[in-house]
């Protein structure tokens, strides 16, 4: 049987609601990947600006926990790789090769600078970025 957590999202120009439905996975998924207990589909249905928009993401886990639980796990996960998907196409953070300390530095430096474009009041990294 099917479990089923939502959770719907205002803010940032955005309203999102998040749905995840999970069902316990069956026996050759199990035997293939061990410790598997769980095959989860996450989508997120709403809208950014005015723009709808609906987006579907599908997974394994060995998690043992709640459907909300597990729901909050995955939103915290995007919300971590939304910031490093401004971080690498608006700075091209993965295209840079620096060494020893220097990594470390640039990182920072991009940080800083995204967190000022915000506190400038900017809503869109790209549209600050441009000339």
């Amino acid at each position: 049987m099917p479990v089923e957590a939502s959770v719907f999202e205002e803010g940032h120009g955005r309203a999102i609601t998040w749905t995840l439905r999970a069902k316990q996975a069956p026996e050759h998924i199990r035997e293939t990947w061990s410790g598997t207990g769980w095959i989860v589909e996450v989508t997120a249905i709403g809208t950014r600006g005015d723009k709808p928009f609906k987006a579907t993401h599908r997974f394994l886990t060995s998690l043992r926990t709640t459907p909300e639980a597990l729901l909050q796990l995955v939103r915290d996960r995007w919300s971590i790789e939304s910031w490093h998907w401004i971080s690498d196409t608006q700075l091209h953070e993965d295209a840079h090769r620096y060494q020893g300390n220097g990594a470390g530095a640039m990182a920072t430096l991009r940080t800083a600078a995204l967190n000022l474009l915000r506190l400038a009041g900017f809503q869109s990294i790209r549209a600050a970025c441009r000339p």
